[in-house]
């Protein structure tokens, strides 16, 4: 699986965990060069509280569109270690 955005591969791996459609890769999948920091938080029921970064590429940043739940609750502990995307990030086979 590929995530992509602006036509950069994100993340790239074969090991995708799928909930509620969303494909969670390991978070080491994520090429960290076209990242940015976030403090936006938010919290999910059976989930817990998700964490935020932002694309960067070409000079444009996709705010927020990568999550992932660092200390995930029991029910979620599939995609501990692991990040989704949004906003428009493709993820292709």
């Amino acid at each position: 699986m590929k995530a992509l955005w602006k036509g950069v591969v994100i993340a790239e791996s074969p090991d995708t965990v799928v909930i509620e459609g969303n494909h969670y890769f390991p978070a080491a999948a994520l090429n960290p060069a076209y990242t940015l920091p976030s403090n936006t938080r938010s919290t999910c029921s059976w989930k817990g509280e998700a964490r935020y970064l932002s694309l960067f590429v070409d000079g444009e940043v996709n705010p927020d569109a990568v999550w992932t739940y660092p200390e995930p609750k029991e029910a979620a502990e599939a995609i501990r270690g692991r990040v989704a995307f949004w906003k428009g990030v493709q993820v292709i086979e």
